[in-house]
């Protein structure tokens, strides 16, 4: 039982997904700003769209929700709370609730603080989280909605607490610029260091539209245990260093 995850790059920067199960062809499309490179993938894979997933309701992870579910019929989950803001929405999750594509199964968490109806969706026998603008590779989003302790019990309790071989699947391709600003809130950071090195070396052959971009210029996914050791707001202390933190983030 294996679940096939495409990423589909969309806008300047964003990743998009689309998860398959492997037996049923069932799909899920997850975080879609724009829908024609998500129809392409969607055809080429020859996959069964039943449902499309929102981490949040900002529109460069949401705006194409209401064309694609009016194209495949199927219904656009995502927290509960913003049944007003998300784009095409249809169905409210909230923590502990499941979503199922095919044999697969993820778990809902509610992780607030970029926004405040923000959620994860962790598929446990698949090993992948996919957690919108929370958590990248190497950094966290903005705080625009919540606080920094809720960003701490979002990203140092909730994510944290997944198994380290639970692959990240974020939002952006953000790593580089993540990991520039990690070397040098953490300069002693070996495990810090060489992953900038690879990261940079990866993203030299990067060039040209995002849409063209292959899997050899993308650093996702990562996982939660290269996050505990290269990304410095998952290693804050608590919520007042993790605050500090993203105000020299904000500020870098």
């Amino acid at each position: 039982m294996t679940l096939t995850i495409e990423r589909i790059p969309t806008l300047g920067d964003n990743y998009t997904y689309l998860v398959i199960c492997d037996r049923s062809q069932e799909a899920a499309i997850i975080d879609a700003p724009e829908a024609e490179p998500v129809i392409r993938r969607v055809e080429a894979s020859g996959a069964r769209v039943t449902k499309i997933l929102s981490t949040h309701h900002h529109p460069d992870h949401s705006a194409a929700n209401p064309e694609l579910a009016e194209r495949y019929g199927v219904p656009v989950i995502a927290h509960v709370s913003d049944s007003e803001r998300v784009p095409g929405f249809s169905q409210g999750v909230d923590e502990g609730d499941t979503v199922d594509v095919g044999d697969h199964t993820a778990r809902v968490l509610f992780i607030p603080s970029h926004t405040m109806g923000h959620v994860a969706y962790v598929f446990d026998a698949a090993e992948a989280v996919f957690s919108g603008d929370m958590l990248f590779a190497g950094g966290c989003g903005r705080l625009f909605e919540g606080d920094a302790q809720m960003m701490y019990t979002a990203l140092c309790e909730k994510l944290a607490a997944l198994p380290d071989s639970t692959r990240v699947f974020c939002g952006h391709e953000y790593t580089e610029s993540n990991l520039r600003f990690a070397v040098s809130a953490e300069p002693e950071n070996a495990a810090m260091q060489a992953k900038l090195e690879r990261v940079i070396a990866l993203r030299a052959g990067a060039a040209g539209d995002w849409h063209d971009a292959g899997p050899e210029e993308m650093t996702i996914p990562s996982t939660i245990g290269e996050e505990r050791e290269t990304n410095p707001f998952m290693r804050a202390s608590d919520g007042e260093a993790l605050a500090i933190l993203r105000t020299a983030k904000d500020n870098f």
